[in-house]
């Protein structure tokens, strides 16, 4: 079954049981990639380390991969991509890193810890996220500008807070939030609870969210147009089911559920 750790959390008790975890002549992992490939179909579990924005369609997309490989399961471990490739340059064990920049996916490439050249798969832009039935009235992104708003961004560091940036850069605009989150579901949790009037975050978030939140569109989100990149990881220790799972995202099927989450598949 697919099974969804936390976030900073989970890489945490990740990277602590990184040495139990290792591979060893007797723990059975290599004789079941033998059979797996013996026998022509895959076995075993996949861990994926995956931006926040993919929480909903990888899940979805792990569920489904299992369905269709039965004896598989699909681990995911959703953060901030930054605390993630933090994680696995440090170590933790994993199989598949889909980041929501290349600029974090450099990380992890410089480190010699990707296996070949990252691939591009989706790409997703920006949206304010406001109150159901914007009662604040807010129709562009000058309008966060106002003092009376509580704006909630990402943190600097997160691929959301450095395309919330980029697109506050083409407006001419400054802003001063009333917090920067971790992660781009953390700045929509503010809004959904009251806690912010606005927060710029993915529009996939968005629609991930339903009722609980409005989006409203700007034009300068097209200049902060996010490539999401995906990797098998070096010392993958499930290496053929990641491969299958990272071709699978990639696929039509893939494309598909990527797309009608709001993704931009092409």
């Amino acid at each position: 079954m697919t099974r969804v750790a936390g976030t900073g959390a989970a890489v945490l008790l990740v990277l602590g049981a990184a040495t139990a975890c290792s591979p060893s002549s007797d723990d059975g992992s290599s004789s079941a990639r033998g059979d797996a490939r013996a026998s022509g179909g895959l076995s075993g579990t996949v861990t994926v380390f995956a931006a926040a924005s993919l929480t909903e369609s990888f899940t979805t997309l792990g569920e489904r991969f299992e369905k269709a490989n039965p004896g598989t399961g699909v681990t995911f471990s959703f953060g901030g991509s930054d605390s993630l490739a933090a994680g696995i340059t440090s170590g933790a064990p994993a199989d598949v890193f889909a980041s929501a920049s290349p600029g974090t996916m450099k990380i992890v490439s410089d480190a010699g810890d990707a296996a070949g050249t990252p691939a591009t798969f989706v790409r997703n832009r920006l949206e304010i996220a406001t109150l159901p039935g914007n009662p604040e009235g807010v129709s562009s992104l000058k309008d966060l500008t106002d003092a009376e708003l509580k704006v909630v961004l990402c943190d600097r560091e997160v691929p959301c807070g450095a395309a919330a940036r980029t697109a506050l850069d083409a407006g001419g605009l400054k802003l001063t939030p009333v917090s920067y989150e971790q992660d781009v579901k953390s700045a929509l949790t503010k809004v959904g609870l009251k806690e912010a009037d606005a927060a710029l975050v993915y529009r996939t978030d968005v629609r991930a969210a339903g009722d609980k939140v409005e989006g409203v569109d700007f034009p300068e989100a097209a200049e902060a147009v996010n490539d999401y990149p995906i990797t098998l990881l070096e010392d993958a220790p499930n290496a053929e089911a990641a491969e299958a799972f990272i071709a699978y995202v990639r696929s039509d099927e893939g494309q598909r559920v990527l797309a009608d989450a709001g993704f931009l598949t092409s």
